[in-house]
């Protein structure tokens, strides 16, 4: 493995010194890459524009990153950042110089990459969608073919990115973006083939969140009853990040578990709400879509202003949750139904 890794420290190195003009990309890749921009971006507009492929990316996410957190646990993966420094690999010659940025420093293990694979996961369920309403909408054969041919050319694109940046900042070694890159595309196809995700009971939905948060839970507790200490990372980090304020307690394992724990219950509360029920079997225009998608990127942009300090970490952890469910609740039932009184009102006032 010391081989391997030296093999990825090269090519980190190399990227920082070739295409250290693209910092701002790779940036911006792995900011993208990352589930939040699902939560937060992506899922009010397929949402409202695509009921299916809304639910479709959440499930994708959450339990695509579920599974990211335990083969972390089980891989134990190396970070270049820090292992370029405790080494015996290079002896008593010099280790290469490893730049870190404000991104670098992530606290969980490193393999596999979840940037790699949350791409991964959600760009195919975007691609798939795509090409599914070009069939609907019976798209000639070939102008379908260049649809098809272009939009997974740019997936494979957009892909090639966020495994570049996720090296360029000394984050993963090139093994562990492709081994995401991969688990994440697995994940995509085998969660998209199941129907059920459509049509999953309130009850389902506070089983499966307990059922994934407890399993992980317990397996952590049974590990560190074995002598594990899967937080091993966490001290890691806090040593060799150059600077201690790039170091968040939100790059954590739980605190990973409970922001996809809160997002999949908050689409459970969302879509069994009242208010959803009675908006729902309504008629709906693609000027009300449109309404939805804009409130709900406005407010969540709002929510996602609101921090809180991790100085008390169940606290931390607790309104991590909520925070996500919150975010899952507004774009499925606040701002539809909010949305839909304020036509009714409209339509009542005009009818006097």
């Amino acid at each position: 493995m010391d081989l391997l890794h030296s093999w990825g420290v090269e090519l980190a190195v190399h990227l920082q010194t070739e295409y250290s003009k693209y910092e701002g990309l790779f940036n911006l890749a792995s900011t993208v890459a990352d589930l939040h921009t699902t939560f937060f971006w992506l899922f009010p507009v397929w949402f409202h524009l695509r009921r299916d492929t809304g639910l479709r990316l959440i499930w994708v996410a959450v339990i695509g990153d579920w599974l990211n957190l335990v083969l972390k646990w089980v891989l134990s993966g190396e970070r270049p950042y820090w292992w370029v420094h405790e080494t015996q690999f290079y002896g008593a010659g010099r280790a290469p110089a490893l730049q870190q940025f404000p991104i670098t420093c992530e606290t969980g293990p490193g393999s596999p990459s979840g940037h790699a694979m949350g791409a991964a996961g959600v760009w195919y369920v975007m691609v798939t969608a795509l090409l599914s309403i070009a069939t609907e909408q019976r798209c000639p054969a070939l102008l379908y073919r260049f649809l098809q041919i272009g939009l997974w050319m740019l997936m494979g694109l957009v892909e090639l990115i966020v495994c570049m940046s996720r090296v360029y900042m000394a984050a993963h070694f090139p093994h562990q973006v492709i081994a995401g890159a991969i688990t994440g595309l697995t994940v995509a196809q085998v969660v998209s083939k199941k129907k059920w995700i459509y049509s999953v009971t309130m009850k389902n939905y506070f089983y499966t969140t307990l059922f994934l948060t407890s399993f992980a839970v317990g397996f952590y507790l049974l590990l560190r009853g074995l002598g594990v200490d899967l937080l091993w990372t966490l001290e890691k980090a806090q040593k060799w990040c150059v600077k201690p304020e790039w170091v968040h307690l939100d790059t954590t394992p739980f605190a990973s578990l409970l922001r996809n724990m809160g997002s999949l219950f908050g689409l459970g509360l969302g879509l069994h709400s009242p208010l959803y029920n009675s908006t729902k079997r309504k008629s709906i225009s693609a000027t009300f879509q449109m309404g939805c998608i804009i409130a709900s990127l406005f407010l969540l942009q709002l929510l996602d202003g609101w921090t809180f300090s991790s100085e008390n970490h169940l606290t931390f952890y607790f309104l991590s949750f909520s925070k996500s469910a919150v975010a899952l609740l507004i774009p499925t039932t606040l701002v539809p139904w909010a949305l839909y009184m304020i036509c009714q009102g409209t339509r009542e006032d005009k009818n006097l």
